[in-house]
Order: structure tokens, then sequence, then C-alpha cells
């Protein structure tokens, strides 16, 4: 058999390779494009449980983006309490492979590319579904993913207010202190929900309830917000979704009904969110299929649940700059 190497990077590589705003957010609208054209294969999630979900779980992740010529499975673990051992929530391993052979391509340390796919999938859903003179963020949570999604959103929309709210006070002091770093400009750290959400024009919820809780309050939308829920554990109030006039999913495979998990799980199983009454997936907007946003005042919501395909974008725009580079290993796999 002819030889095979595999390019590995480790999570120092990863860092190494300084992925900058527009890099990660043009490799993941790549992937939403070509979702959205029909050149993707994306299976729904499955979850490995070892003891109880509020303990943490496991996601497997696998997808396949044509104009990439690569497929990918993402393994990654997501458990609450990691903080008290000095862990990040979320450690994840990124494995790409030749669609058309199934030989290994890629391991790569996907910690960081869960994290930064998931703001590029929030900044990019704002981009196309809210008003374009948002200024003031409202963001609950303060874990891996959460750092991005502000990032993100500011480096399109550079926010005159950003308001961050965690349970743990350190670590939403913590949180807001690396922004201030990183963004240069104030960040103001509320106590509560209410204080962090009510009036702003841009509403992310990635909270980490044990068990569905309805702590998002439909009253503090106002007339033509953006929403963003995408906690494991639902935080809404069951009537959010009658205020909004455009409901959009990133994938309805995964969102659909009898999955388990997810900010709009009841909305689905319950029938009020339904394939027929959904406005979009994000992929046929980014790819000009369906239209987004269309005038100022209406109210819309995105619940995106992570996208397999976003992962393996991002890996194959980290392998092909880490070559550029000369950063990272080659390990011999045959």
């Amino acid at each position: 058999m002819q030889e095979i190497w595999i390019d590995y990077l480790n999570a120092i590589d990863a860092k190494a390779l300084a992925l900058s705003n527009d890099e990660i957010l043009d490799a993941v609208t790549k992937a939403l494009d070509a979702q959205g054209r029909g050149e993707t294969v994306i299976e729904p999630r499955v979850h490995l449980v070892p003891e109880s979900s509020d303990k943490g779980h496991f996601n497997v992740l696998r997808g396949y983006v044509k104009p990439l010529d690569y497929a990918g499975v993402k393994v990654v673990g997501d458990f609450v309490d990691n903080y008290k051992q000095g862990l990040p929530s979320e450690l994840a391993v990124l494995n790409l492979f030749d669609p058309r052979t199934g030989v290994p391509k890629a391991i790569i340390d996907a910690t960081a590319i869960t994290d930064m796919r998931t703001g590029a999938v929030t900044a990019i859903g704002a981009r196309h579904l809210a008003r374009k003179d948002s200024k003031i963020l409202g963001h609950i949570g303060a874990r891996g993913t959460s750092y991005w999604n502000v990032r993100l959103l500011d480096h399109i929309f550079d926010f005159d207010e950003i308001r961050v709210h965690s349970r743990r006070p350190e670590s939403r002091d913590a949180f807001a202190a690396r922004l201030e770093k990183d963004l240069g400009k104030k960040i103001i750290v509320t106590d509560n929900w209410e204080d962090c959400l009510k009036g702003a024009d841009i509403m992310i919820e990635a909270s980490r309830l044990p068990e569905p809780t309805p702590l998002f309050k439909t009253a503090w939308v106002k007339k033509g917000a953006f929403v963003v829920p995408y906690g494991t554990m639902s935080a809404l109030e069951f009537d959010l979704t009658d205020i909004m006039d455009k409901v959009v999913v990133d994938d309805w495979g995964q969102c659909g009904p009898g999955r388990p998990f997810g900010a709009l799980r009841r909305h689905v199983d319950e029938g009020k969110v339904t394939a027929k009454t959904l406005h979009a997936e994000i992929g046929q907007i980014v790819c000009g299929a369906k239209p987004g946003r269309e005038s100022d005042e209406e109210t819309i919501l995105f619940w995106h649940r992570g996208l397999s395909t976003t992962d393996v974008a991002l890996g194959a725009a980290m392998v092909e700059k880490a070559k550029r580079m000369n950063i990272g290993q080659r390990l011999r796999f045959a």
C-alpha cells in the first residue's frame, strides 16, 4: 500500500495560526453557501452521555463539503464543571478524510474550531438577519463560544454598547475583562438576565442550564430585534416564537422533531415551529435562494445547533494556512 501521511495540528499549532476575523468568517461562509446550494451532507449529530446530561456529554458531528473535497467527523465533549479542573467546558478533535477513498487527511485540535465556527455562524446570521444599524448587544453566557460570538459580531457591527451576563460572577467578570482587552471598548457586566437583554438590538442566549427554565422573557424583545438562542437546555418562554416574523435555523434535519436538547426543542416537538412555518435554513439565505431581513420592523429568531460542515470548512482553512506557514506535524499512518 502507498504511504499515507496525516496533517496533525495540536492546540498550540491552532493558536499559532492566529486566524483573523475575516478568515474565520470567510471559511464558514463557504460552508453555509455550499449547504444552501445542496453541495453538502449533514448527518444529524449523535450524543454519548456517560452518566447524565446535566454533568456533560459528547457530541459527534459528521459532514461533507463538496467544494472543499473533504468529509469530516468531530467529537466534542461538553462538560459543565470542567472549570473546576482548569479545563474549558468543550474539548474537541476533528478528523478530515478524502471523501472518495476514505483516506484520513488531517487530525486537528478542534476546541478552538468549535468556538470560532459557532461565533461565526452567529455573526453571519446577524449579517443577514439583524438590522444593519444594530448598536446594542446583550449576551447571556461566558463559555468558549461566547467570546467568538461577541468578537465577530462586534467586528461586523462595531457596537456602542455590549452587555454580558453569566451565572458565576467570576466567570462574567473574566469574560468582560478579556473582551475589553481584545475589543478595546467598555463592556457592561450585569448580574441578571433582564438588565443584559431587555431592549437590545441583538440578543444572544448561550446559557448552560441543567434543565429547561424560562429565564429569557418574551416581553424584553423589542420590535425589530434579532434573537439567537442556542443553549443546550431551553431558556425561552414558550410564546417567544409568537412575536417572530421569521424563524431561521441552521439545519432542519438537526432541529426537527425527535431530536434531543436545544433552545426550541419544546416548540418543535409540540408543533409550534415546523418545517412549514420555518422561513429558511441559514445556508439558503447565504447563497441567495431565500431572503434574509427584508425590513427594519421584522423581529427575527435564528436557532443554530452546530453544523459539522462549518467544522470541516474551518479545519480545511487551518490545514491550508498551516502548510503555507510550515506549522504542525506530519504523522505516518500507513
